[in-house]
């Protein structure tokens, strides 16, 4: 295959341990660009003709609104240029978070692909390379068009918003509790197993509202409750316990806040749904439903609040906000 036949692909790099080296004081920081990475791989030049932009280097975990909201047009403007797909790169920490924000706002068919690394470009073993040439892959592939946002790690293909981040060092750390990956890049061949039906995109991404974010524990007292509602916040969302449970001494605080403000439920265990008719007692997920709370599915709670965040920068009202949720059910 000539390079003028190969698919075109975009890939933005924005730091993270995949582009770390070690500093003099110790430690590793974001050093390398993205020119550097894509010509550390050269079997890349038998995949896809690359083009590649480095926007900013910053580890993933203090990636901004701001930034994110400039690379999802960046995205878009890539693909409106005939590019095949986009691969983002960054750092681990948030990649279950940005590619689900991102997916939020992603409408082509074009694969949209984030990846990163567990292990910084100078160590033994250094994970990027191969999942940058992995990530690529996918993005080039016919077979993950239409499948929305992608996380690619460790030769596997995840859902954006299934996947999350299980474990703090390994380079298998990305998982999907609730359904496994979609599939893997085995012998050079992206093989695609499942199709979930894709989620909808909603637009171009706006500036998100400020959304707040609980995780209740034994013995809480609920006083960081209303304190969301008094600092400001357009919404709220509750991590809860077991099914979607917090304990029965949070609901007079639950019960002071305005009526108008939107509160979702979600659960700190990462597989299964929020359920929505099984248990009965004060705190429970029956008893939360119908003082208003809105079951988040399947999504994590950091989930769901970026895409509480999103809608409500829309001026999307409750009941819009309620059925969108439902489709993650």
């Amino acid at each position: 295959m000539t390079i003028a036949s190969l698919p075109r692909v975009h890939v933005i790099v924005l730091g993270g341990t995949i582009t770390m080296m070690p500093e003099p004081q110790g430690g590793i920081v974001p050093a390398l660009d993205g020119a550097y990475l894509i010509a550390a791989v050269p079997q890349l030049a038998d995949i896809a003709a690359i083009t590649v932009e480095t926007p900013f280097l910053v580890p993933g975990a203090s990636l901004s609104f701001a930034q994110l909201r400039q690379v999802s047009q960046r995205v878009a403007a890539a693909i409106a240029s005939g590019a095949r797909g986009v691969v983002v790169v960054q750092g681990t920490d948030t990649i279950d978070e940005t590619a689900f924000l991102l997916g939020l706002a992603h409408a082509a068919d074009a694969p949209l692909v984030v990846t990163g690394a567990m292990r910084g470009a100078a160590a033994p073993g250094a994970d990027g390379p191969a999942n940058l040439l992995v990530a690529i892959s996918v993005a080039a592939a016919e077979s993950a068009r239409g499948l929305g946002a992608l996380v690619v790690l460790n030769d596997e293909i995840h859902a954006a918003a299934l996947v999350e981040k299980s474990h703090k060092g390994l380079p298998s750390a990305f998982t999907s509790p609730s359904a496994g990956p979609l599939g893997a890049v085995i012998e050079e061949r992206v093989r695609i197993l499942l199709r979930p039906q894709r989620p909808e995109a909603h637009g171009a991404m706006p500036e998100l509202a400020r959304v707040a974010m609980l995780k209740p524990g034994l013995g809480d007292d609920g006083d960081l409750i209303g304190a969301a509602a008094a600092l400001g916040y357009a919404g709220l969302v509750i991590e809860g316990m077991g099914a979607g449970h917090i304990p029965a001494a949070l609901l007079p605080a639950l019960a002071a806040l305005p009526a108008t403000l939107p509160i979702v439920l979600a659960s700190r265990v990462p597989a299964g749904p929020v359920f929505e008719t099984t248990y009965g007692f004060a705190g429970s997920e029956r008893d939360l439903i119908a003082r208003g709370l809105i079951p988040a599915g399947l999504l994590s709670a950091p989930k769901a609040r970026l895409l509480l965040a999103f809608l409500l920068a829309q001026g999307r009202d409750r009941a819009a906000i309620a059925e969108i949720f439902h489709r993650y059910a």
